[in-house]
């Protein structure tokens, strides 16, 4: 298939990062609006007017842009996607997203919107949108390019107390014009990660260094260049984060990595699951008590009191575990300390042994040098 080349001035590009919700400092995520202004200025550098960029942020206090920016919430970013981003045309759309998210019950991907609550948890239906430009509602904007940076975690784990509200957006009639590449960070029931010192995420960052100069890049190239960068972290047992990629043209359609990941040689040792911090992370979050900040203090102060004393805390689960593990990792009497805690706390017979495993293989790797 011969692709031609897409004129900078044609590109329209929807580019959100949201890093602060209604829902209060528990839902705080260092780095999508700093991953998205490198992407609106990675644009801009291949030629993209300013003008055909819709930059939507909620950053964090003291990590405000110096670049203008349009509002994250709900009817900011719903009134995007269907009047917008229709309304500027073009032959070519950008969508970037860096964020909460969450898989609903109809396995669609719900991305949080800056005035989501926990009791109204606002969001863009991120599969509804996709549909909608895939009709004759949006004129034009034939090649479409989809990243999001978010959780890809099953809705009913999290046990909040209210269901997900949903909205389907208005669509024109179904046409065959359209080829749209998608990329997830996360696999499905997944967390996708965020580095809150270095403010990016993983597969933000991977994306970004994977872009070439081309401000509408041919998606095959690409995916196989991004996977093939996760897969050297998995191999190496930095994450155990499985992208979801898809690409539907008029005609063809595949799903998953767009290349097999090259074979293990003769003899090696099997791929290692994950690192042992991530594995016992995850294992942690499995208890629904870990995203409540006074259920985890309330563990903590099971610990012996000096321990706790230089250990960092923050307000987002996942952050405030690495600091809690980094701090016990020295001390493996004290770990199994707080396996006792939230197995007091949460007897669940199979998160237990999870955790057990979890906790076991971290000790096992805890030493100089680990």
């Amino acid at each position: 298939m011969t692709r031609h080349a897409v004129p900078p001035e044609r590109v329209v590009a929807l580019v959100v990062g949201i890093e602060r919700y209604g829902a209060g400092a528990a839902w705080d995520l260092p780095g999508p609006a700093r991953d998205a202004l490198r992407f609106r200025d990675w644009l801009l550098a291949r030629g993209v007017p300013e003008s055909r960029i819709l930059l939507h942020l909620a950053p964090l206090p003291g990590s405000e842009p110096g670049a203008p920016f349009r509002p994250a919430d709900h009817d900011s970013l719903r009134r995007a996607l269907v009047t917008d981003v229709p309304e500027r045309g073009g032959d070519a759309l950008w969508v970037w997203w860096g964020g909460h998210g969450v898989l609903d019950t109809d396995e669609h991907l719900r991305l949080y919107s800056a005035d989501a609550t926990v009791a109204d948890r606002r969001n863009i239906d991120l599969d509804s949108a996709r549909a909608l430009f895939r009709t004759d509602a949006v004129t034009g904007l034939a090649r479409q390019m989809w990243m999001a940076d978010a959780c890809r975690t099953f809705d009913e784990q999290h046990h909040f107390p209210q269901t997900l509200p949903g909205e389907r957006l208005p669509m024109g009639r179904r046409v065959q014009a359209h080829e749209q590449t998608v990329m997830l960070a996360a696999g499905r029931g997944q967390r996708a990660a965020n580095d809150p010192e270095r403010r990016l995420g993983l597969f933000s960052d991977i994306v970004l260094d994977s872009l070439p100069d081309d401000p509408l890049p041919d998606p095959v190239p690409l995916l196989a260049a991004v996977e093939a960068r996760m897969h050297g972290l998995r191999k190496a047992g930095l994450t155990g984060q499985l992208p979801d990629y898809f690409l539907a043209r008029p005609g063809w359609t595949t799903t998953g990595p767009p290349a097999p990941a090259p074979p293990a040689p003769a003899g090696a040792a099997p791929a290692s699951p994950g690192h042992p911090m991530l594995r016992l992370i995850d294992a942690l979050l499995a208890y629904p008590l870990m995203s409540d900040r006074d259920e985890r203090q309330a563990l903590v102060n099971e610990l012996p009191a000096d321990v706790v004393s230089r250990m960092p805390r923050h307000s987002m689960p996942r952050t405030d575990l690495v600091g809690i593990l980094r701090t016990l990792r020295p001390r493996p009497r004290t770990l199994w300390q707080l396996y006792d805690a939230v197995t007091l706390l949460d007897p669940d017979p199979e998160r237990a042994t999870g955790l057990k495993g979890a906790l076991q293989d971290f000790v096992e790797g805890t030493g100089p040098g680990t």
